[in-house]
């Protein structure tokens, strides 16, 4: 994967994905611009060969054939969901840019990112020195420690926090962001409710705050109205993330993305 991102400090900000894939973001002050680059390291090219102690391969088994009431099968879906948020995805590449498009008007604000995953959007944020919680599912342990690690790689003090949508645990109770971020999270419909629960009680919690998403245009858009409205929330920008995204660096993404700026009806 190819993109571009305007540049954000004369220091690099460096990434960990799966497996020892490495995001890089780098650029200076007289380019203007960074470019997003993936190296394996030989640890993550060996870990996908046989052990050197004899032992066999591990079998390949199709997971559709099972039931899904299976072990197998419940376990390799929460690896899938979980392997989503070891990946940089196109809409997390713009809501970052958006994030830095924007930098003068969020000066001072508190920031939450649901569903964080790489965390890129967080990370500008945070590197245009703003608080910043990372927040993902609490089961997703892997995309957890993974957010910490690019933290700390970037010199980072974030808060990462699992959350799970949907559900009132003690930490959400504490959570007062003016701006919430979320890339790509509008993509299972069966989370939606959950989704729009969350960010409801979080609007909620921090009155005037606003919650910004980038999402495929997908099937489900009817779906998210009506969510939106069951919750009481209202869309009070909708842009095609292509009009402000410079042609050099929308060029490496695809799809129909737009970006949303969602808030409480009663505001």
């Amino acid at each position: 994967m190819s993109a571009c991102l305007s540049n954000l400090s004369e220091e690099a900000l460096t990434g960990c994905g799966k497996r020892g894939y490495v995001l890089q973001i780098n650029g200076t002050e007289r380019s203007g611009a960074a470019a997003f680059t993936r190296t394996m390291s030989s640890e993550s090219i060996s870990s996908s060969n046989p052990s050197s102690n004899g032992d066999s391969p591990k079998q390949n088994i199709n997971p559709s054939l099972l039931p899904k009431s299976h072990p197998y099968q419940q376990q390799e879906e929460m690896n899938m969901k979980e392997e989503y948020g070891l990946f940089v995805w196109p809409c997390s590449v713009i809501l970052a840019e958006y994030v830095w498009q924007q930098r003068l008007q969020l000066s001072g604000v508190s920031v939450l990112e649901l569903g964080a995953g790489t965390c890129l959007p967080g990370l500008v944020a945070a590197k245009l020195g703003l608080d910043v919680t990372l927040t993902d599912d609490s089961n997703k342990l892997e995309v957890l420690d993974n957010m910490r690690r690019v933290c700390d790689l970037n010199q980072l003090n974030c808060k990462v926090l699992g959350l799970t949508w949907g559900v009132w645990d003690e930490s959400i109770f504490t959570l007062k962001p003016k701006l919430i971020l979320g890339a790509d999270v509008l993509y299972d419909a069966s989370a939606f409710d959950d989704l729009f629960a969350t960010v409801t009680f979080l609007l909620q919690n921090s009155p005037g705050s606003v919650f910004i998403t980038t999402y495929h245009n997908r099937s489900g858009h009817h779906l998210i109205e009506f969510l939106m409205l069951k919750w009481g929330l209202k869309c009070v920008k909708l842009i095609d993330v292509f009009s402000f995204m410079p042609p050099n660096k929308a060029s490496g993404l695809s799809g129909n993305i737009q970006l949303a700026e969602i808030v409480l009806i009663s505001e």
